[in-house]
């Protein structure tokens, strides 16, 4: 028979677990400007919904005395809880207790978590402050990881799995943020790398910060390591509901349709002047964008880094769709070895999750330069291609000015898989632009003959024509339309059915 006494150990121990490292830990936590992992999860998740599992386990180590100094959880807190009243798994290490770092006992509670959202079908997300493997443990720590390494593996694809990093975050430690499909980081409070400062100093003898290193500044604007960055913790949680209210729980269902009051038929003046009439004269895409999707919300992902290439969510008549477009604001829009990784990865990204991709296409062409050759543009401009081609969602393209060249292949053009292809009636489609086109087929002309070649070529490319009398272009509309033409294609499209030959995978050019 259970007596008050046992209902009071029980509250005792418990509240032990809750504490992690102890109110000393916690005070330090909070003057390092960092919230509690505890704090953090409330934070994330609906008010009320949080489930610990895993809240009373121990670790077993007994190097270096590590029997004599045991706590509750052993440093990292597991459960499951509710995003806008939808079932996610969540995991956050616990910088109270041995500084996060991973044990063999912690890793099992986090693959106990990994294994129970795949087979529930539901997202994961880590919340990283971690010190790394737990020395103590040694080769024990390490097969942690390796362990979480699998399941993140496994899972990729089938339900989305995201990483904060709130702390640091160092050496194998990275490895399973990278795997996931998002990472969002901390401005001046996080970071992450493979080897610190020391160790790089060591090394190569430069003298470099922990910030300057891998902050969150440089990986989401240098590296395209980290896909946000949040002002604060709290910005960063609110974040990572916010991206999940436009993704599925999980590769077989649909993502949340989000009812609008935004006129699917809304025509856009502004969009009938946004394109400058000279073609070398740059417009925002971003703002034709807005233009056209729900409410004119466009939620951009990794907005600091490649920023010749813009890629995103939106949604159009409520239902979730995935944007790319070249960027003419910045360097022309043209592709190049980051944006080219940048797009390709997020293509892939919306087809694990059925999510239709529109492609605003403005383009002159791959970047020119030994830099960039000798980094192999070759391999990484083939990503897109690869991309787009292996996506079997709905692909619909809206060509607005420039597409020239291998550029014009790789953006979802017809013969590369688009469902539906738009242009303006200032599309140019065009193996380059007139006044290079005239430079070698008539390099050795007057003045006047190069003109009047100009004239024929600009009649002939310079605009779309050609391309909508060889179907290559399905239908030219004015700019004020693209709204209500592209909920139209993704209606018509919504029930498509394609299947890649039967293949183990294929062999991407990475």
């Amino acid at each position: 028979m259970m007596t008050k006494n046992t209902f009071e150990k029980f509250e005792e121990i418990n509240k032990i677990a809750e504490l992690g490292g102890g109110e000393a830990g916690i005070e330090k936590q909070k003057k390092a400007g960092k919230q509690t992992a505890r704090e953090r999860i409330e934070m994330l998740l609906d008010a009320g919904t949080f489930v610990e599992i895993d809240k009373f386990v121990l670790h077993n180590s007994t190097n270096y005395n590590m029997d004599k100094n045991r706590i509750p959880g052993d440093g990292v807190v597991t459960g499951h809880g509710k995003i806008d009243n939808r079932l996610v798994y969540v995991y956050a290490y616990d910088f109270t207790v041995y500084g996060g770092s991973l044990s063999r006992t912690n890793a099992n509670k986090i693959v106990k978590i990994q294994k129970l959202s795949l087979k529930n079908g539901a997202p994961i997300i880590a919340l990283n402050d971690s010190g790394g493997a737990r020395i103590q443990e040694g080769v024990m720590a390490l097969s942690g990881y390796s362990e979480i390494f699998y399941h993140n593996i496994k899972a990729s694809g089938v339900v989305p799995q995201l990483s904060a990093i709130l702390g640091p975050c160092a050496g194998g430690a990275c490895y399973s943020p990278a795997l996931t499909d998002f990472i969002f980081m901390v401005k001046e409070k996080s970071y992450m790398f493979v080897t610190g400062p020391d160790v790089v100093k060591a090394v190569t003898h430069e003298e470099v910060s922990k910030e300057e290193l891998g902050g969150a500044a440089t990986h989401s604007s240098k590296s395209g390591v980290a896909h946000f960055m949040g002002e604060s913790e709290e910005d960063t949680l609110m974040m990572i509901r916010e991206l999940l209210s436009f993704l599925p729980s999980n590769n077989m269902e649909d993502a949340p349709i989000v009812p609008t009051s935004d006129d699917i038929r809304r025509e856009s003046e502004k969009l009938q002047t946004l394109i400058p009439q000279d073609p070398n004269m740059p417009y925002d895409i971003k703002e034709l964008i807005e233009e056209v999707v729900d409410d004119k919300y466009f939620f951009e992902v990794m907005g600091s880094f490649a920023p010749n290439i813009v890629i995103g969510f939106a949604r159009m008549g409520g239902k979730t769709v995935g944007i790319v477009a070249n960027q003419p604001a910045f360097l022309a829009g043209v592709l190049d070895i980051d944006a080219s990784d940048k797009a390709a990865r997020f293509i892939r990204l919306c087809d694990c999750f059925d999510i239709p991709i529109i492609t605003f296409e403005d383009v002159p062409g791959f970047l020119p330069g030994c830099d960039q050759e000798h980094h192999g543009i070759i391999r990484h401009g083939a990503k897109i291609v690869y991309a787009y081609v292996e996506a079997t969602v709905p692909k619909i393209t809206v060509i607005t000015r420039k597409a020239y060249g291998g550029a014009y292949i790789v953006m979802s053009s017809k013969e590369s898989g688009s469902d539906v292809n738009f242009a303006y009636p200032s599309a140019e489609i065009a193996v380059m632009g007139a006044q290079g086109a005239v430079n070698i087929l008539y390099r050795n002309s007057k003045d006047d003959e190069k003109q009047t070649a100009l004239d024929e070529y600009n009649e002939l490319f310079s605009n779309p024509y050609r391309a909508a009398e060889l179907g290559y272009i399905d239908e030219i509309i004015l700019p004020k339309d693209t709204r209500f033409k592209l909920i139209q294609a993704l209606e018509m499209t919504q029930n498509k059915t394609e299947t890649n030959p039967p293949k183990k995978h294929g062999n991407m050019p990475l």
